[in-house]
């Protein structure tokens, strides 16, 4: 008996000590998480606009933990390369917010693109910023930009930080 009580007091400690870890407000996001360079991996579907079709790629972005990113890619758009056929797309820029429940917003800006285009992402971070999830809520292309008129498209990635850094 007396060992069943100290086995049940053990596991209440350790349940107890669970929730207050969870509730700490130090495991909260905020822009600070990303901090580094993610590796992402991108499919989806243009579906309508100048453009319509299937979108495969891979970006190397890097997040400056103050709202801040950069990005590299090499995205294929209905079997053809969105850039120069044999480099990555450089140059892009964009802003990002964190939320303390982990979620959070980009924008990122692709000036050199031809015509120039915006992308809007929706994202989680998950396993302690070692991973993000993203989906376009919004995929701007010219003139569309300018009118806030999105190019309808389905298009998500995820994304593993690299635990190196160059």
């Amino acid at each position: 008996m007396r060992t069943w009580i100290c086995n049940a007091t053990l596991v209440a400690s350790i349940a107890l000590t669970g929730v207050t870890q969870a509730g700490d407000k130090k495991d909260l996001c905020s822009l600070a998480t990303l901090h580094g360079s993610y590796g992402f991996t991108i499919s989806g579907q243009i579906l309508a606009g100048p453009a319509p079709g299937p979108v495969n790629g891979v970006a190397l972005t890097t997040f400056d933990g103050k709202g801040g990113l950069i990005q590299t890619d090499f995205v294929v758009k209905s079997g053809a390369p969105a850039g120069p056929l044999d480099a990555f797309r450089t140059g892009e820029i964009g802003t990002y917010t964190v939320n303390p429940d982990c979620t959070g917003t980009a924008t990122i800006n692709f000036p050199d693109a031809k015509p120039v285009q915006q992308i809007v992402l929706m994202f989680v971070v998950a396993d302690h910023a070692g991973q993000i999830r993203t989906v376009v809520s919004a995929l701007y292309v010219g003139p569309g930009i300018g009118t806030m008129t999105p190019t309808p498209a389905q298009i998500s990635s995820e994304a593993t930080k690299l635990r190196w850094e160059y």
